[in-house]
């Protein structure tokens, strides 16, 4: 049994305590790396084979402040049509990264699930130049590189790269231009 105000807390509280209203103020320079994303998103989505083939479908991503303004945490979905088939080459997405800032190592520790499609990611992410630069390692052993570029306001162009183990070049996997969908949050 708690012994503090918080013992009333039940499961209707916790969008509440998830969500926060905008940046931590111990840390909120470096918070607004990812939290200038804080918004919803429309997105052109692009996957690419390693033959050349793409395809291209429409998806959304919501980002928004949670653990009292400590983290953002995003969802990004490419949604089956009604009826239609899955998003060919990529899959269909309902996913969430959760972006932790971690001021011993000045960088964000980034965790991506998409349970659907059993895709679990873990990067480090910083800035580099203008971009946002994540790097990870697949369970196989690839390299992974997610790149925020093309930054603006209202629009960031997003690169879902992979490096194979033996390879000596960087593969295009994911393509995204996302452009706000609403003002500024």
């Amino acid at each position: 049994m708690l012994n503090s105000p918080q013992q009333e807390i039940d499961m209707t509280d916790f969008a509440r305590l998830l969500h926060a209203d905008g940046p931590n103020p111990e840390h909120a320079a470096a918070l607004q790396l990812y939290g200038r994303f804080v918004g919803d998103w429309q997105a052109e989505i692009t996957a690419h084979r390693p033959d050349g083939a793409r395809h291209t479908a429409p998806g959304g991503i919501h980002f928004g402040w949670v653990l009292e303004g400590r983290a953002v945490q995003d969802v990004w979905i490419i949604p089956r049509p009604a009826g239609g088939p899955a998003f060919p080459i990529a899959g269909n997405w309902y996913g969430t990264t959760l972006r932790v800032y971690d001021p011993t190592i000045d960088a964000w520790r980034i965790s991506w699930f998409d349970p659907g499609r059993s895709v679990f990611r873990q990067q480090i992410g910083r800035r580099r130049g203008a971009d946002i630069v994540q790097e990870g390692t697949t369970d196989a052993g690839e390299l992974t590189r997610w790149s925020f570029t093309e930054i603006t306001d209202d629009s960031f162009h997003w690169l879902g790269e992979i490096k194979p183990a033996a390879a000596t070049d960087w593969r295009l996997v994911v393509d995204v231009r996302a452009r706000r969908r609403k003002g500024r949050q």
